[in-house]
C-alpha cells in the first residue's frame, strides 16, 4: 500500500452539524458502554462527506474526542482505508479503475482524457469541479472500461464518451449513470439471447406447468408407483440376498449351517454353536461338519 500522509494545508477546526451531530450520536448509541469505538468508521465517513469529500485532522481529532479514543487510533483508521480522501477532491470526483480487465478494454485512453481535461491524479481543476485518481477493481469488470464518480458508476466507456461525460459533469447538465451504451446491466452487447420469449413476463404461462399432471390418464397408484419404480431383482446384490434368505426359510436347506452342543467337561455347562468348517482339499471348497 502506497503511503497516505494528511494534506499540508488544513482548516482550522471541525465541528459537525446539528442534525450530522444528532446523527452520530444515534450511530453511538448503537454499542454497549465501553465499545463506542465500533463506530469510527460510520462518523469518519460522515464527517468526510460534510467537509467536501475529504478528511481533515481536525475531523480526525473531533471524532476521537467523540469516542474516547486516542487521536492515534483513529489516525490509523483514516490513513489505512483508501475510501478516505486525506487531501481536497473535486466536486465530481473521478475513481478509475486501472486494473487488467478494465486494462484490456482501453482504461489507458480513458487515463489520458484524465490528463488532457484534468491534469494529473490528485489535482483539483481551478474552478474545483474535477479531480482523478487511479484506484483498484470497482467490481464492474463485466462493463470495462468504468469509473466511479461521486457515488455513482459510469460503464462501458471510450474515451469519445468519457470525455463527453466530464464536460456535462463540469457544465452542470444531467448525466447518465450506467452503462453509457445503453445495454441493460451486463446483458451482451447484441442483447439478449436467452429468455427472450415476452409470453415468460405477460403471465399467460403462469401454472401451465400443472397441466402435465392433470393430462395424464389416473389409475391404480400402486400399480403405477410399481411400474415406475425399476425391477428390484434386476439388481445382482438383490438376487443374492433373495436367495440366502429363501435358503434361510428351509429347515433342512444346504444353506443353514448346522449347530453342535458341547460340553464345558470342566464346569459341566452346555453351550451351543456352531460346527467348525471341515478342512478342504486342494481346489475343493470346505464343506460344514453336521452335528
Amino acid at each position: 500500500m502506497s503511503v497516505r500522509r494528511l494534506a499540508e494545508v488544513q482548516p482550522a477546526d471541525f465541528a459537525f452539524t446539528q442534525d450530522n451531530l444528532h446523527w452520530a450520536e444515534g450511530q453511538i448509541a448503537k454499542y454497549p458502554e465501553g465499545r463506542q469505538a465500533s463506530a469510527v468508521i460510520p462518523l469518519l465517513w460522515r464527517a468526510q462527506e460534510q467537509h467536501g469529500g475529504w478528511l481533515p485532522e481536525p475531523a480526525i481529532r473531533r471524532v476521537a474526542e467523540m469516542l474516547g479514543m486516542p487521536v492515534i487510533r483513529v489516525m490509523e483508521v483514516a490513513t489505512f482505508y483508501t475510501m478516505f480522501n486525506l487531501k481536497p477532491v473535486g466536486e465530481h470526483f473521478v475513481q478509475l479503475c486501472g486494473t487488467t480487465p478494465c486494462a484490456l478494454r482501453g482504461a489507458n485512453a480513458l487515463k489520458d482524457v484524465c490528463k488532457k481535461l484534468i491534469g494529473d491524479q490528485n489535482h483539483v481543476t481551478d474552478d474545483g469541479k474535477l479531480s482523478w485518481l487511479e484506484v483498484e477493481c470497482l467490481g464492474a469488470c463485466s462493463n470495462a472500461p468504468m469509473v466511479q464518480i461521486n457515488f455513482d458508476y459510469y460503464e462501458d466507456l471510450t474515451p469519445e464518451s468519457f470525455e463527453a461525460l466530464l464536460e456535462d459533469l463540469r457544465a452542470g447538465r444531467p448525466v447518465k449513470t450506467g452503462s453509457q451504451t445503453g445495454r441493460s446491466c451486463s446483458a451482451p452487447f447484441g442483447g439478449d439471447t436467452s429468455l427472450t420469449d415476452e409470453s415468460l413476463y405477460d403471465g399467460s404461462v403462469v401454472g401451465s406447468w400443472k397441466s402435465r399432471f392433470s393430462d395424464e390418464p389416473k389409475g391404480d397408484a400402486t400399480a403405477a408407483d410399481s411400474a415406475g419404480r425399476p425391477e428390484q431383482n434386476s439388481r445382482p446384490e438383490a438376487k443374492t440376498a433373495a436367495s440366502a434368505k429363501d435358503a434361510e426359510a428351509q429347515p433342512n436347506g444346504k444353506a443353514k449351517r448346522a449347530t453342535t452342543v458341547k460340553s464345558d467337561t470342566a464346569s459341566g455347562a452346555t453351550t451351543v454353536g456352531t460346527a467348525p468348517k471341515t478342512p478342504a482339499a486342494p481346489g475343493e471348497p470346505p464343506s460344514e461338519k453336521g452335528a
